[in-house]
């Protein structure tokens, strides 16, 4: 067994009160670790030191859905977002101050022949062999020199320093809820929208 992700997406209303406009439910996320740790700070330990909206807590003025069910003794690690810092949000920026101990980037020729990254990996065993033999010394990819890469099975393989883009891209598997906050703030306005996450 392992944690779930529940959560609505609030509005609020002219007289100042918060009201649930759609269920995180609705949107089939599944049990995206990565990007929960990304986004709020909670599930796969992947090394996130600043995710983007940190165990915030439960908002007091909460709509009347989420005061319900989402205080309950099984829900934690709540966390909210107004849409004004969602569409802040740089999904390039860093949120760790180095690189990751253990994984790399694995950039690959894109249609253009220029490289690009095309995945984050823990090491494989066979490019931590070619570090040692190019490198002179057994080290892990955030040991590896200043401008250390790997050349591999057709790829090139670099220490990396975690970005939102990475596990929690805009345009993935969120894409439909930062649509959907996206659109409600177009009537509602920016400081007006807010999801509203926790974990159970």
């Amino acid at each position: 067994m392992g944690a779930d992700i529940d959560g609505v997406i609030e509005t609020r209303e002219s007289g100042g009160r918060w009201e649930t406009e759609v269920d995180l439910l609705d949107f089939g996320l599944g049990r995206e670790r990565d990007a929960w740790d990304f986004l709020f700070g909670f599930g796969s330990g992947i090394g996130v030191e600043r995710p983007l909206f940190d165990r915030r807590g439960l908002p007091d003025d909460v709509s009347e859905p989420v005061a319900e069910t989402g205080r309950g003794e099984w829900q934690h690690s709540h966390s909210y977002a107004l849409w004004a810092e969602v569409a802040a949000v740089d999904w390039d920026g860093p949120v760790c101050d180095g690189p990751d101990y253990s994984r790399v980037g694995v950039w690959r020729p894109g249609p253009d022949r220029e490289l690009a990254l095309d995945d984050v990996v823990p090491a494989p065993i066979e490019v931590l062999d070619a570090a040692e033999e190019l490198f002179g010394e057994d080290l892990m990819p955030s040991e590896w020199p200043p401008g250390g890469e790997v050349r591999w099975n057709g790829a090139v393989y670099r220490p990396v320093i975690f970005t939102p883009r990475m596990f929690a891209s805009p345009d993935g598997s969120w894409g439909p809820v930062w649509a959907a906050m996206r659109e409600l703030a177009v009537v509602y306005g920016d400081e007006n929208v807010r999801l509203v996450v926790w974990f159970g």
